[in-house]
């Protein structure tokens, strides 16, 4: 049995109270035969939590996502956390996350997420402008000002939460000022803007010039931060140093391969991935199979496989070690079968040529026991 477990869940499937431009889950959806699998059933929630604390040995991680899981309610999650006391006989070390557009988060709902000790990541991408611009309600209006009101509920009560922002063109181009609008709240996650499947470009697509340019000018005030002494986390630039300072990713996409975490549908449908929630890769179902029948399942093994492949391209570069091929989703469409080159890696590139001096200088500090937040002087 594995140590420790990590699983993404959609308790409204692809349910949302936003219309956001570039919204990947609404293009996956589309490329599957049942777009929507509705709600989760409370039978359904109670049969994953058992079998994820009966197949750990050590810890289990819940990341609920959408669609908008906010939408499941409060009574919803405080039935979650109703069965992970139950069902928790061993005592594992038990994660709670929600991933949320902060749109309506209620006071009720908030008191279980407080209750439950869940980290918090809100969706805001850089400035209000910005935001504005790309993350609508259902009448086509922004939700920043409804997003920021969230923020400072969650301010308020002291729930922990971090900033997940998308990079696209307009994000992209305004690197200062979405690092200024951001800072303040300590942790960021850049995410890179993803074209659909077929491959479809909008006036917001992200293009490796553009990503680069950002990625350079958000490492500057990084690095700019932590000589201060600010600590703003941005996970990406943490990784990397941590990589270099002989640590492990913690992001599956800066791994190299596939990492074997579970998406679990409303229905209870298992998927590998969250960019994956496709027909042809469906594990099974948690109401028929143990996560562990899951894992051993040829479906798990085909998506992991072909994560493993490393061109000769990667092999032959100066910065495979630190970017070790990417998030596979960013090497689509394969070429005969196999993963093709990252479509970020002239951004890496040109990031890592830029940045790397900086980022050993950051590793060593962290290597001999420093901490990010803290300030180094030469």
């Amino acid at each position: 049995m594995p140590k420790s477990l990590s699983i993404m869940i959609k308790p409204v499937s692809s349910a949302c109270n936003m219309r956001c431009k570039y919204c990947f889950y609404s293009d996956v959806v589309q490329h599957r035969q049942q777009e929507s699998m509705g709600r989760m059933s409370p039978e359904t929630l109670e049969n994953l939590v058992r079998r994820a604390m009966r197949c750990a040995e050590e810890s289990v991680s819940f990341a609920f996502q959408g669609g908008e899981p906010s939408l499941a309610g409060a009574a919803f999650y405080r039935r979650f956390g109703e069965l992970v006391r139950r069902y928790n006989t061993k005592g594992l070390r038990v994660q709670n996350a929600i991933q949320t557009n902060g749109y309506d988060l209620s006071d009720e709902l908030l008191d279980e997420l407080k209750k439950g000790g869940f980290l918090v990541g809100v969706s805001f991408d850089g400035t209000p402008a910005i935001h504005d611009r790309m993350r609508l309600d259902q009448e086509g209006a922004g939700s920043s000002g409804r997003v920021l009101e969230s923020i400072e509920k969650l301010r308020a009560r002291e729930i922990d939460f971090n900033i997940l922002c998308v990079v696209n063109r307009y994000v992209a181009r305004e690197p200062d000022a979405v690092f200024d609008s951001l800072s303040p709240w300590g942790y960021i996650q850049y995410i890179a803007c993803i074209d659909p499947f077929d491959g479809a470009r909008s006036d917001y697509s992200l293009d490796a010039e553009d990503y680069a340019f950002f990625l350079k000018k958000s490492f500057d005030r990084y690095y700019e931060a932590f000589r201060a002494g600010r600590f703003v986390s941005v996970r990406n630039f943490d990784n990397y140093i941590g990589i270099l300072a002989g640590r492990q990713p913690e992001n599956c996409g800066m791994s190299g391969r596939c990492a074997q975490y579970y998406l679990a549908e409303a229905d209870g449908g298992l998927y590998p991935c969250d960019f994956y929630v496709l027909d042809q890769w469906r594990l099974g179902n948690i109401n028929e199979m143990s996560f562990f029948k899951a894992e051993k399942s040829p479906v798990a093994e085909a998506f992991r496989r072909a994560s493993l492949y490393v061109s000769e391209a990667c092999r032959a570069c100066r910065w495979y070690g630190l970017c070790r091929g990417g998030c596979r989703r960013d090497r689509e469409p394969f070429l005969d079968g196999l993963p093709a080159l990252n479509k970020w890696c002239g951004a890496y590139k040109a990031l890592f040529a830029y940045a790397y001096p900086r980022m050993r200088e950051m590793a060593e500090w962290v290597a001999r026991g420093g901490s990010l937040a803290g300030t180094i002087t030469k």
